[in-house]
């Protein structure tokens, strides 16, 4: 493919830039990684949060790069470079075009919990429906032909597009992908082509890139703003104390905007019963009203359910069909995921919950089915947003009867010190430093009626500390002390 072609007409800066020979000369691969160029490749100098890709540019020439793309004359030697405004959506788009192929139904969901519940709960409507279908998110790809684990909430954009071409060649014609704040802010989305997005709820998360919460919730509505055409649908949980600005924000890029959950007008919550393993919801669908039994616990489930719903009967399903794919999902993998239970019946889940809104939702959720006390095992990670520390260890308190404070991921910092910042507002909490012997210590503590909740790791298969991630599962230590505890 021509550097033109890759270009297109999505920069006018380069209109005259790429003129002449310049335009036709043929760009062998794309990447930001100068480390990845080969020969005849196109090397995009990005600007990332520990180095300028600009300082990699020798050494992109010298693996072979035929053209640069950065924002400024960072001297390129004989090899042409081309200045635009934003080399990271550079990077996107021209990534896009180049592997120019993807499903023909794309959607994408944002907000800070319930992405990965509702991009997978979407993949499984559409099978349910006949659809070939995919998901993308924190849990890695899951396809007719691969369930691979996964890294990143969003991709990069060459790896993404490379990712949808392949799904696309598979045969995959619906595909559902989570837009975190991260991929939003930094263009990791632009090029996708999509039907419809959607969005869960806001709380406090990230706070180590974005300066405020505002500024947060402005990177998410950029999926509304900047990347869904115009005039498309936009599914938005309605009960969230940011839902009406997203709601205002879809409507002023001129979105169809449906709404679902308690005071949603496309799909209405009427009612609900709680049980142990299941929940019954009375769900309204325009004049049609349906009893939908959902195999999950979990009021929140309720929320990422109706959310997916509503992405699938907006890209074509059915409402009967949507409604009966709800009575067959199974959740995602760590998301208040049922591990295993005591032999007088106490209940032990994995959570991926790490931040304070996550937390809160996944402790009420199980209040209602338990009958004995509510035990949580959690701690927070190092080298992110520190202040959500306390606050954490408030509501593990608040909502919990038995709470234990342990290391979660403490990367370069002292695990110790993080743990101590928890408990500053965890006065109620026992702290065990080492992740297993706190959760052997938890499940020792069961009684018959009692919940344990594992929150923080959820799917993760490592616990990261200093530089190295060392293979850890919440769900295999959890086995473990139950087994033990029956032997």
């Amino acid at each position: 493919m021509n550097l033109r072609d890759i270009a297109g007409n999505t920069f006018p800066e380069l209109n005259t830039q790429i003129g002449g020979a310049l335009g036709d000369l043929e760009i062998s691969g794309i990447s930001a990684d100068s480390r990845k160029v080969a020969p005849g490749m196109a090397f995009v100098a990005v600007a990332g949060t520990k180095a300028d890709g600009a300082s990699f540019i020798a050494d992109a020439v010298a693996r072979g790069a035929s053209v640069i793309v950065a924002s400024h004359d960072a001297g390129a030697g004989n090899v042409p470079l081309l200045q635009v405004g934003e080399p990271r959506r550079f990077l996107s788009v021209a990534a896009s075009r180049f592997y120019g192929r993807q499903p023909e139904t794309m959607v994408a969901v944002t907000g800070t919990a319930g992405k990965t519940s509702v991009a997978s709960f979407t993949r499984q409507i559409w099978a349910y429906a006949g659809h070939p279908a995919a998901m993308i998110g924190t849990t890695g790809v899951v396809s007719p032909t691969r369930n691979e684990y996964g890294a990143l909430t969003t991709p990069d954009p060459v790896s993404l597009h490379k990712l949808l071409a392949e799904l696309a060649d598979e045969g995959v014609t619906h595909a559902a992908m989570e837009a975190s704040s991260h991929g939003l802010d930094q263009f990791r989305l632009d090029g996708v082509k999509l039907a419809a997005a959607a969005f869960t709820n806001l709380g406090r998360d990230h706070m180590d890139y974005h300066p405020t919460v505002e500024d947060y919730m402005a990177a998410k509505m950029r999926l509304f703003r900047d990347l869904l055409p115009k005039g498309s649908p936009a599914v938005i949980f309605a009960d969230d104390a940011w839902s009406p600005q997203a709601i205002a924000a879809a409507r002023d890029a001129g979105h169809d905007v449906r709404t679902v959950g308690r005071k949603g007008d496309f799909l209405t919550l009427k009612r609900v019963e709680h049980f142990r393993h299941k929940q019954i919801a009375e769900v309204h669908v325009g004049d049609d009203i349906f009893e939908v039994h959902i195999p999950l616990a979990g009021d929140f489930q309720i929320a990422n359910a109706l959310v997916a719903a509503g992405l699938a009967i907006s890209t074509g399903v059915a409402a009967p069909v949507a409604m009966a794919a709800l009575e067959k999902l199974v959740g995602a993998s760590g998301r208040l995921e049922l591990v295993g239970h005591t032999h007088d019946g106490a209940l032990a889940y994995v959570d991926y919950a790490h931040k304070p809104d996550a937390l809160e939702n996944v402790l009420n959720s199980v209040r209602p089915f338990t009958t004995g006390r509510v035990i949580v095992v959690f701690g927070c990670g190092g080298d992110r947003d520190r202040g959500k520390r306390p606050i954490m260890g408030e509501i593990a308190c608040r909502l919990a009867d038995v709470v234990v404070v342990t290391d979660d991921n403490p990367r370069s910092e002292d695990p110790a010190t993080i743990r101590e910042e928890i408990m500053t507002a965890a006065a109620c909490a026992t702290e065990i430093g080492d992740r297993a012997e706190a959760i052997r210590k938890a499940v020792g503590l069961l009684k018959s009626g009692d919940t344990l909740i594992v929150a923080g790791k959820g799917h993760e298969e490592g616990q990261t500390i200093g530089g190295v991630t060392l293979p850890f599962s919440d769900h295999a230590e959890l086995r473990k002390a139950l087994e033990d505890l029956k032997s």
